[in-house]
């Protein structure tokens, strides 16, 4: 089973930790970056090659990594030389990628089986599935509805239930046929154009452990949970 691994980003959320060191290299706990427990958990559940899209501070990612054979994975390299996009460097690779492949961010810290993810997606006929996480998402405000200038409704602080894509995805080499190589391509434009072609993609729900490591707060949680998480991240290490 292959992957790309999406490593390319400033992390410009993630400041001031990112101004020397690549958002997937960040530390988490005293010993791992997020990249090598990514890498033990796909070597664990079947991976065996993977291609990192690497771009900013993309030689640090090359010394860290090297050729991956320190977790079992066979490591290649693309490099991003102007911003392409969530989905835009899958097109540089194409036609090196096999038929159907995992596609993840380098910063996802989750226990979910990417394995599992893969094999789904192969034998569900769907040209992209998506890992999606239940998320809640509270206003802090009274909300209206109005309706020609009147008051027609109204909820105090309401919450909001939404899946939300965990920045995972199973995708098949057809999905990217109609792209041009060297263009950007974004994940929304892709699930868009998809949705438009009635070719809807499929939703792996998961309601594991799940946190995308954007911002500063979301890094300092990781941090203050892993002792507790790391067996359940990185089992056997």
């Amino acid at each position: 089973m292959h992957v790309v691994i999406l490593a390319g980003g400033k992390g410009v959320r993630l400041r001031p930790y990112t101004t020397a060191l690549p958002k997937p290299l960040v530390p988490i706990g005293d010993q791992h970056a997020i990249l090598e427990i990514v890498m033990r958990q796909l070597a664990r559940t079947g991976f065996t090659s993977c291609t990192l899209a690497i771009g900013h501070l993309g030689h640090i990612i090359r010394a860290y990594v090297g050729d991956g054979s320190q977790w079992g994975i066979r490591v290649d390299y693309t490099t991003e030389e102007s911003p392409l996009g969530t989905m835009g460097p899958l097109l540089t690779m194409v036609d090196r990628l096999p038929e159907h492949f995992l596609v993840m961010n380098g910063d996802v810290l989750t226990d979910l089986d990417f394995g599992d993810v893969l094999r789904r997606h192969t034998g569900s006929g769907a040209q992209l599935t998506i890992a999606t996480y239940a998320r809640r998402v509270s206003i802090d405000f009274g909300v209206l509805t109005t309706e020609s200038g009147r008051v027609v409704g109204f909820a105090e602080k309401p919450s909001m239930d939404y899946r939300v894509s965990m920045g995972v995805y199973g995708v098949s080499r057809g999905a990217l046929a109609r792209y041009t190589p060297g263009l950007p391509l974004g994940f929304d434009e892709l699930v868009l154009d998809l949705l438009d072609a009635g070719t809807p993609p499929d939703a792996y729900e998961f309601d594991g452990y799940w946190l995308d490591i954007g911002r500063p707060d979301d890094y300092d949680r990781a941090n203050a949970e892993f002792s507790v998480r790391r067996d359940l991240l990185i089992k056997g290490a």
